[in-house]
């Protein structure tokens, strides 16, 4: 790899590391009291996915380790965001629900978190984002696979 490539490739992942500290920093301070990013993350993936997760497989979405998604999941069943079930097929596995408060918690803090994206998306031009996003997918895909 040439000085000019390794330069690109360093000031690529310096933005981009940049801005996910700025963006979360953003959004601890508009999400609703008590409400930590991955509180917000895996609300909101349970409402995406529709259906109960085991702790496992949320680890494995989010790239976490049990016992980080664990401590995350005794921190939303105790403000009864999740209900956490045993598994009917195999007991030594639990099941995560997202429960009606927790589909309250994660729409509040999608409304009050949406001014703050859709100001910074109308910034730098809906187009400009739109042509960036294949970009940051298949660099995600690229980073998944590693």
């Amino acid at each position: 790899m040439t000085d000019d490539h390794n330069a690109l490739a360093v000031t690529l992942f310096s933005e981009i590391l940049t801005a996910d500290q700025l963006l979360r920093n953003r959004l601890s301070r508009v999400l609703p009291k008590g409400m930590e990013i991955s509180h917000f993350s895996v609300l909101n993936h349970l409402v995406f996915v529709g259906d109960e997760r085991s702790p496992a497989q949320l680890a494995s979405t989010f790239h976490v380790t049990r016992g980080a998604m664990t401590n995350t999941l005794a921190k939303l069943e105790w403000a009864g965001y999740i209900h956490i079930r045993p598994d009917w097929d195999d007991a030594r596995r639990k099941m995560v629900a997202i429960s009606p408060a927790g589909r309250r918690a994660r729409d509040q803090a999608i409304a009050s978190i949406a001014p703050m994206i859709n100001r910074v998306v109308e910034e730098l031009g809906v187009e400009r984002v739109r042509s960036t996003l294949p970009v940051l997918r298949d660099l995600r895909i690229q980073l998944e696979g590693e």
